[in-house]
């Protein structure tokens, strides 16, 4: 890794999010938020996978001054991506490392709906 590369924060549970998305969101600062994000991890930058708010809960409506309004459920999807991912909060890797984990160890499965069915955006991901 290069000192000098920057490192794109991102919560856990996004990380599933950018496998789905489609161009659809909450609004339009939020989806073009969300396609330049996509676009940026496209190019396999280091993430540091967290689970607290991040690069794309900027432009989301639940965003109250850094906290969002659903934290309680959001931290309960970040915490299963990390676990059943087993890296820890922190961790800094390739963007396509983390999506190959999250494809490997949760999509492939058919794993998703157990961590965020119940997600208001669950049918954009199929509903499966």
């Amino acid at each position: 890794m290069d000192p000098q590369e920057p490192i794109l924060p991102l919560r856990a549970h996004h990380g599933m999010c950018l496998c789905y998305f489609r161009g659809a969101g909450y609004s339009t600062a939020f989806t073009t938020n969300m396609a330049a994000i996509k676009k940026q991890t496209e190019a396999n930058p280091l993430v540091r996978v967290i689970d607290h708010t991040d690069v794309l809960c900027g432009c989301c409506p639940n965003n109250r001054n850094g906290r969002c309004r659903s934290a309680e459920k959001v931290l309960a999807y970040d915490r299963q991506v990390l676990l059943r991912c087993g890296i820890p909060a922190g961790t800094v890797l390739r963007f396509k490392t983390f999506e190959e984990q999250i494809r490997r160890r949760i999509l492939l499965p058919g794993r998703r709906a157990e961590i965020c069915g119940d997600c208001q955006w669950n049918d954009l991901c199929g509903g499966r």
